[in-house]
């Protein structure tokens, strides 16, 4: 009988110590599937973080873009207004000219009236093509103020290393 109480002992204690080892692997089981969920939704956070802010910086983007393209296109107009009342006031200029010229009563009046002419176009010619250039640079300046701006964010965001 001592043999039969003590094949029931040693069985106890080794269904006692399989359902320890049965519970603690239950248990490390369970602990590493928590941090292995933790550690995918950390990484699905931190993708899904990364495509809404590169979504963010296209959209930046494509409103430089979108802001370059309306100063470009208003300052051309107001270019085009410019040369349009430039090409104005030279024919208005001609037309004295030719008034001038025509009640002239001597051959050296007629140069000295043509000479003052000529000079004075050439001046204005001159001064509206300084006015003009001038108007372009600064239009080129203001068109790619966003992009520039954009093209600065990018470097700022993108230049740095990724953190950890």
């Amino acid at each position: 009988m001592a043999e039969k109480a003590d094949v029931k002992k040693i069985a106890a204690e080794g269904a006692a110590q399989a359902q320890k080892i049965v519970t603690e692997g239950a248990a490390q089981a369970r602990q590493a599937m928590e941090k292995s969920m933790e550690q995918i939704t950390k990484g699905a956070e931190g993708i899904m973080k990364a495509a809404e802010d590169a979504a963010e910086f296209g959209r930046g983007n494509m409103e430089a873009f979108a802001k370059a393209a309306q100063t470009w296109a208003v300052g051309t107009q107001d270019l085009a207004r410019q040369a349009m009342a430039l090409a104005q006031g030279l024919t208005d200029h001609t037309l004295e000219g030719a008034k001038a010229l025509a009640a002239v009563k001597s051959l050296n009046e007629a140069a000295e009236v043509q000479a003052k002419f000529a000079k004075a176009a050439m001046e204005k010619a001159v001064a509206e093509s300084a006015k003009m250039q001038e108007a372009v640079f600064k239009l080129t300046e203001q068109a790619v103020a966003p992009i520039s701006a954009r093209m600065t964010a990018a470097m700022e965001k993108f230049g740095k290393p990724i953190a950890a």
